[in-house]
């Protein structure tokens, strides 16, 4: 039997209360959780896990989507406490979970500084301090896009760049569902791309959103927003339609 399990994790951030939704996946073998959160959340998410009937040790994979702050923060915390946890991340994104190459996070804020008003460049180089603070681990294994992963009825891996350039999808065929990250989000019921302003490349964004459309999708879990509720391809066909005419 394979469960999904949603891991809603509620916190504030920026003075402003916030929801992020990594989720648990659970065979026989297995349980995998599919990215991580902030710095410092391995208390919030061993709560959340173990509101699942789990426990933190018993994750035996970590599947990171990409190398945000939100996605990566207590990884390396995790590894250390829980050295079984086999780490898996899209070859292109690796070298940037493992620090290898600069963030690209912190490169963006960096090239932001000297259009920026005097006054505004204390915060953004206090930005820049915390996306540099955020401490490196190592993956263990990569993955390309189309791999099919064995576990948990299969997950298939789907490269959708834009929002990053290694950035993936998971795709469960067993339940027709699709873990997106943050290749598409929910805000106000709606299906958007994540942060447009702060996408690397959304025109890549637009057309990662158009791939999933090869999908047979029944249930959509977006990071920022939880499971959608409603016809999801119609939604994604919708939203690419917003931004192509």
């Amino acid at each position: 039997m394979n469960h999904c399990h949603l891991l809603d994790i509620e916190f504030e951030y920026s003075e402003q209360k916030q929801t992020i939704t990594p989720v648990l996946l659970q065979d026989e073998k297995d349980v995998i959780l599919v990215d991580c959160g902030y710095p410092d959340f391995v208390p919030l998410l061993e709560q959340a896990v173990i509101g699942c009937g789990l426990r933190l040790d018993s994750i035996t994979k970590l599947i990171v989507t990409h190398h945000d702050m939100d996605h990566i923060g207590p990884l390396a915390a995790l590894k250390r406490a829980f050295p079984r946890i086999e780490t898996i991340a899209h070859e292109v994104e690796a070298p940037y979970i493992a620090g290898t190459k600069k963030s690209l996070r912190v490169e963006q804020a960096e090239s932001t500084l000297d259009v920026l008003p005097e006054d505004a460049k204390p915060q953004a180089e206090q930005f820049i301090r915390f996306l540099q603070s955020i401490e490196p681990a190592a993956v263990d294994r990569t993955v390309a896009d189309r791999e099919r992963l064995p576990w948990c009825g299969g997950i298939e891996i789907v490269h959708t760049p834009g929002h990053m350039p290694g950035h993936i999808s998971l795709y469960l065929p067993e339940s027709r569902t699709l873990i997106a990250g943050d290749a598409v989000v929910i805000e106000q019921g709606k299906l958007d791309i994540a942060n447009p302003q702060f996408t690397l490349d959304l025109e890549e964004a637009v057309r990662s959103v158009r791939r999933l459309l090869d999908y047979d999708v029944e249930r959509l879990i977006c990071y920022h927003g939880g499971w959608f509720q409603g016809d999801a391809k119609q939604a994604l066909l919708q939203l690419v339609h917003e931004y192509t005419s």
